[in-house]
């Protein structure tokens, strides 16, 4: 690709701003109307010895987490569901009872149940992607965001117990 000193000094100055490549690509474009692909913008970089600027990581945002006012209770002895580990954390506008299943449904690295506090359960389960998934036994149930932040704190607080 052939460009005047002038062009190759605005190149730099676009790379020295932050620019990514396809944005020199664009820039090209509209005001020099010079087209070309991807790969020849990376070899014209390359060629003036320049290194495209990495963008600053995203600092992780640290949740808070309050304590739970309840410790967890143990199983019932007389049930013979699969449930183990239940949590009883206070909600907005009543209680959340979750559980963690002793064996994982099948494709979850973990899973269980959980009751918001206006009494509608729902399954949940984490894949091994790390994709959180909540299925309602009423369709179309959808928990309130005071619960879906009770339900995320508890299963947190759980799932750390169980050295996750």
């Amino acid at each position: 690709m052939t460009l005047t000193d002038a062009q190759r000094q605005q190149v730099a100055a676009w790379i020295a701003a932050g620019a990514k490549l396809s944005e020199i690509q664009n820039r090209l474009a509209a005001e020099y109307g010079l087209r070309r692909t991807y790969m020849d913008v990376r070899l014209l970089v390359d060629d003036l010895k320049l290194t495209p600027k990495d963008p600053e990581p995203a600092k992780p945002a640290t949740p808070s987490v309050a304590p739970a006012s309840k410790p967890a209770a143990p199983p019932a002895a007389d049930t013979d569901e699969e449930e183990d580990f239940p949590a009883e954390v206070p909600a907005a506008s009543g209680k959340l009872s979750l559980t963690v299943d002793k064996i994982a449904r099948p494709g979850a690295i973990v899973s269980g149940k959980v009751t918001f506090s206006d009494g509608q359960p729902a399954d949940w389960y984490l894949d091994q992607t790390g994709r959180m998934g909540v299925i309602p036994k009423q369709q179309g149930y959808k928990p309130s965001p005071g619960d879906v932040q009770d339900f995320q704190m508890a299963l947190e607080r759980e799932l750390a117990k169980l050295g996750f």
